[in-house]
């Protein structure tokens, strides 16, 4: 997750006009937010072992914000903080779409339609489709980015069956063995002077000194609701947030399914998952009132991480994110990380998002692959899936704006950021067809792998979804799951 905590405000807030220190306590204020949605969510949620982290689905309107020309303040500091309280607005409002969807119950009567033949391209976008930030990070600072990835490899696949087999060093520690390995490397690679008089792109991708990040970094600050100043709100910008936490709501639901696949966890039952998407709400309202720039939602990377150590533990990833707030508060810890080179965490995705992928393979064991119906609805969802966001962004890199593109930005962003991400596209297609192909017919059930999930429905059809998402200190008996 120190991925998103890093790279996004790294790309948002110079463009927002801040500096070293506004970047170092964006990250931090990034860092204790997540920790404390993290424990909110693994608490009260869901209770899966899941990460709520930032996410890169809110920086199409984030954008929007900083270029919007409402904010022409020659003191780039002053004009920091007043795009950074209208992105605070924004994410308030946005938030209510979840909380309402998730609490009132609405999300969890869509949920019910879903089939494991639908569940295939959500959960697989949900990991392939964020392809884009795998290797071609790695290949920004080729001589960092392979290395990590092949050590990467080596330690979790090879040496963890050839080492002392059974003891579980190598895969559960494989990242930080990797990571800690090309880091100091990089390091040695950026004193030793091999980047210096580089183009500045490769300066950016490859040092780990980043110029005045760590001494602008304060020693200890505790992050606090409104630190920037009062939020400011406009209808506009509202809208295009609120699609945005839509978006990341789909993507999201991928991600719960991913997590609860890896946790070992019974399906996740629509009740439980429309819980956890209401206080996934309540994360992006954290988010806005102590102004981290960005939306939370569920973190892909730490999806594929439970699936690399193959810990599925709730109290490991609770003590995680008791780590969290703690090393957030230390300002300098937040920017030493920060001096971790992009195609590292590059390299770290390849893995992550390649095993969530597979989570949503792995659901066709329950599909008729025999059926043509199934074959299609699997080619078509997963091919657009992958076109018509391929047509967006690469339409967006040429021109420099969206294919919608009007004198209102907020617009623009309501209909062009759906359409860019992978996993919206496939999972909304292979949901409309599912439910509305032939869904009568006694066989077509059974090709859709629907019966499998008949026991899971309810909360109370199967002791163990009592054991896996029951809420603590005796809760279900005021907030019941059904």
């Amino acid at each position: 997750m120190l991925g998103t905590t890093v790279i996004i405000p790294t790309a948002l807030v110079p463009q927002m006009g801040g500096g070293n220190e506004e970047k170092a306590k964006v990250i931090q204020t990034l860092l204790f937010v997540a920790g404390l949605n993290t424990l909110l969510q693994t608490w009260f949620g869901t209770r899966l072992p899941v990460v709520i982290g930032g996410s890169y689905t809110f920086v199409a309107p984030t954008i929007s914000i900083i270029l919007s020309g409402r904010w022409n303040d020659p003191d780039p500091v002053s004009r920091f903080k007043k795009i950074m309280r209208a992105t605070q607005g924004a994410l308030i409002v946005a938030s209510t779409i979840q909380i309402v969807l998730g609490f009132s119950g609405l999300w969890r009567n869509v949920t019910r339609f879903l089939s494991p033949l639908s569940v295939v391209p959500l959960v697989a976008m949900a990991g392939f489709g964020l392809y884009e930030f795998g290797f071609p990070g790695v290949a920004k600072c080729v001589e960092i980015g392979l290395p990590q990835l092949v050590i990467l490899i080596l330690f979790s696949q090879y040496l963890a069956h050839i080492i002392r087999p059974g003891k579980n060093i190598f895969d559960r520690f494989a990242v930080i063995f990797s990571v800690v390995i090309v880091w100091i490397y990089a390091h040695l690679l950026t004193v030793g002077g091999a980047y210096n008089g580089k183009p500045p792109k490769t300066q950016i991708s490859c040092r780990t000194d980043r110029s005045g990040l760590i001494s602008a970094a304060p020693w200890i600050s505790v992050p606090y609701p409104f630190q920037w100043g009062a939020p400011s709100f406009d209808a506009g910008e509202a809208f295009a947030m609120m699609m945005a936490a839509f978006v990341a709501l789909v993507e999201s639901t991928g991600g719960f399914i991913a997590v609860s696949r890896y946790a070992s966890a019974t399906p996740l039952p629509p009740s439980i998952l429309s819980r956890g998407v209401g206080w996934q709400g309540i994360a992006i309202l954290l988010s806005g009132l102590f102004g981290t720039g960005n939306g939370s939602s569920v973190s892909i990377e730490n999806a594929g991480l439970l699936a690399l150590t193959r810990v599925g533990s709730r109290r490991v990833v609770q003590i995680s994110a008791a780590f969290m707030l703690f090393f957030s508060v230390l300002g300098k810890f937040g920017a030493v990380f920060a001096s971790i080179p992009a195609p590292i965490v590059a390299a770290l995705y390849c893995l992550f998002f390649a095993y969530v992928g597979s989570a949503g393979i792995s659901f066709l064991q329950f599909c008729n692959l025999n059926s043509f119906r199934t074959k299609f609805i699997l080619g078509f969802s997963i091919f657009l899936g992958l076109s018509v966001p391929q047509y967006f962004n690469e339409y967006t890199a040429i021109n420099a704006f969206g294919p919608v593109h009007t004198t209102g930005r907020w617009f623009n962003d309501i209909i062009n950021v759906p359409f860019s991400s992978e996993a919206f596209v496939a999972g909304i297609l292979a949901y409309f067809l599912d439910n509305t192909m032939h869904k009568k017919d006694g066989q077509i059930r059974k090709d859709r792998g629907k019966h499998w999930w008949d026991k899971f429905r309810s909360f109370k059809t199967d002791t163990r979804s009592e054991e896996f998402y029951s809420l603590p200190f005796n809760l279900n008996k005021y907030f019941p799951s059904v």
